[in-house]
């Protein structure tokens, strides 16, 4: 079977790969940029939590204080609307108190924009304490 001239034709078809592979690797692209976003995000609200959960375990301050610290981390690398949900509070461990930290948060799907409280982060910290024990 002979096919016409017209279908065995190769002209034209340069613009239309091009469009094809140029698509498929702009949104490959994106989706690598978008993942470092999740990353990042996901790297700055845990070490917010860590780095409050610490100050809030020193012997000069409150729970209250290490949640702000969290909290202003957060707010200055990303933005104030993954700050929102941030709990604190103590337990013991090991027969040591210790503080926690919990962040729950956005997770961003696309762009900065992602689903609600779908990424949770913990921190504990030993408390300090002054007397002999």
């Amino acid at each position: 079977m002979r096919f016409p001239a017209m279908l065995r034709e190769e002209r034209g078809s340069s613009p239309v790969e091009f469009v094809l592979v140029g698509t498929l690797l702009t949104v490959l692209t994106l989706a690598v940029l978008q993942l470092a976003l999740a990353v990042y995000v996901r790297n700055v609200v845990h070490d917010a939590a860590v780095e409050g959960a610490y100050h809030a375990a020193l012997a000069d301050t409150t729970l209250e204080e290490g949640a702000d610290r969290a909290r202003t981390v957060i707010t200055q690398a990303i933005g104030p609307a993954y700050a929102g949900d941030i709990a604190i509070g103590t337990s013991e461990a090991f027969r040591h108190e210790t503080v926690d930290l919990r962040i729950r948060t956005s997770l961003p799907v696309i762009g900065l924009i992602g689903i609600p409280f779908a990424l949770e982060v913990e921190a504990h910290a030993p408390v300090e304490s002054l007397g002999d024990e």
